[in-house]
């Protein structure tokens, strides 16, 4: 069954399930789905070799009947077909999560209980007619999905963030941290990386001010993507990471894989949390201080979040020029806040002073990114660093976004020059890089 007319989020989320419409309430074709299943899982006990989907599709077929009956159910063919969907996903899929995770239009999947899934499709939440059996249902494909990746959850160790082979990264947290009964959220990998024209397609940026971002990694400016969660910061440091030269030795380095970045002479590092006994950890601060000894020319962090601020400022310092990376802030001005504040919790004993000091050395840009209301993902701040003066550091904004505000659904603005003529138009000629017109910077006349 397509998920094409799911409910807004706005309609209450707390209505029965209709994953199955047929001749009887949802609840009894719930149980009628769980019978089938468990039936199959009875044949499959002992056997030696595992079965196909053509043999479950086929044994599906044959329960249907007697186990409806017994229901008092009388399925029509498109739920005997969804049934036989729903079974062979439960078996060698995800269950009730698989066929949103096929939805190419889906980007992130929630789950907050065995009736309520709720799914972001192109930038908007939608409530599904997805459901699961209850909480157990839940946790059982939650192990079914871990055990895939070699972790685990469960009461002693109630929350786990890992990524499926597909790249898409999931959260789980379940009693009895979550009260309300396990949850868990997907975000997906896209199988297609973006390129510089969806961002341009979606309207996140104008022409103009990409080719003056591919200006600046190309003449290796230090730059922070700043925005809030969900606000496409990954997706925009993929693609500026895709401006370096292919000549240039890159050292990337996540908490969770989600970079694509297409260049031969680069190493990929993932984080690794500690075992089942404490032990084996990888934190991000830990790849960053060896990414040092690699012969890196630029080193792409996906977010700083703790004490590696201070290493990758360090990084940036040393040599490490047009290094890249991301921070959850709501401001350009929130961003340096925050930096100043994760450099604190390095351990160090750091004046605050010092810490700005190196941040205005550091970081010659700020890019910050906003979700807004009707899911659409802009550039609202192009921000130039510019020093440091008695009180704070000193910020220069070269382009902003002016939002328009109508009646309408959707967001529309327009991208504004503040008519400054950046620094770093002055790097860019020392690095041989052309510069883009001076005339992007001037505002239009009214």
């Amino acid at each position: 069954m397509s998920d094409k007319h799911a409910k807004p989020l706005d309609v209450d989320a707390r209505h029965h399930s209709e994953h199955l419409i047929g001749d009887a309430h949802p609840q009894s074709l719930l149980r009628l789905r769980s019978r089938i299943h468990q039936a199959i899982l009875k044949e499959l006990e002992g056997r030696s070799t595992r079965p196909d989907a053509e043999w479950v599709a086929d044994r599906v077929r044959d329960l249907i009947g007697p186990l409806a009956t017994s229901e008092g159910v009388v399925p029509t063919p498109r739920v005997r077909n969804q049934l036989i969907s729903d079974v062979i996903h439960e078996i060698f899929g995800y269950g009730p999560l698989q066929s949103l995770l096929d939805d190419p239009l889906v980007s992130e999947v929630m789950v907050n209980g065995p009736d309520c899934v709720i799914v972001e499709r192109e930038g908007r939440f939608a409530e599904t007619n997805k459901a699961f059996d209850n909480d157990q249902h839940i946790m059982r494909i939650l192990q079914q999905i871990l055990s895939g990746v070699g972790r685990r959850v469960d009461e002693s160790s109630p929350m786990v963030d890992a990524r499926l082979p597909d790249g898409s990264r999931i959260n789980a947290v379940v009693p009895p941290v979550a009260v309300t009964g396990p949850s868990l959220t997907i975000r997906k990998f896209g199988k297609v990386a973006l390129t510089k024209n969806d961002l341009l397609d979606k309207g996140t940026v104008t022409p103009q001010i990409l080719s003056f971002l591919d200006a600046c990694v190309r003449a290796r400016l230090n730059i922070i993507i700043s925005g809030g969660t969900g606000s496409g910061k990954t997706t925009t440091l993929n693609i500026l990471s895709s401006f370096i030269d292919p000549r240039e030795r890159v050292i990337t380095i996540e908490d969770t894989a989600e970079l694509q970045v297409d260049l031969r002479n680069r190493v990929g590092m993932e984080a690794r949390p500690a075992n089942v006994e404490g032990r084996g950890e990888v934190t991000i601060r830990d790849m960053v201080r060896n990414a040092l000894r690699m012969r890196p020319d630029r080193i792409v962090v996906g977010e700083v979040r703790g004490g590696e601020t201070l290493d990758m400022l360090q990084a940036m310092l040393t040599g490490h020029r047009g290094s890249l990376s991301t921070v959850h802030s709501n401001s350009p001005r929130d961003t340096l806040h925050r930096m100043e504040t994760m450099v604190m919790m390095a351990g160090l004993d750091l004046p605050s002073r010092s810490i700005q000091r190196q941040i205005a050395s550091a970081i010659d840009l700020i890019v910050h990114q906003n979700r807004f209301s009707d899911g659409s993902r802009k550039i609202t701040y192009i921000t130039e660093i510019m020093g440091l003066d008695d009180e704070q550091i000193v910020l220069q904004d070269i382009f902003t976004f002016e939002q328009i505000v109508d009646k309408s659904d959707e967001v529309h603005g327009k991208y504004v020059p503040t008519g400054i003529v950046p620094r770093c138009v002055d790097k860019m000629r020392y690095c041989n890089v052309d510069p883009p017109d001076l005339s992007v910077f001037r505002p239009e006349k009214t």
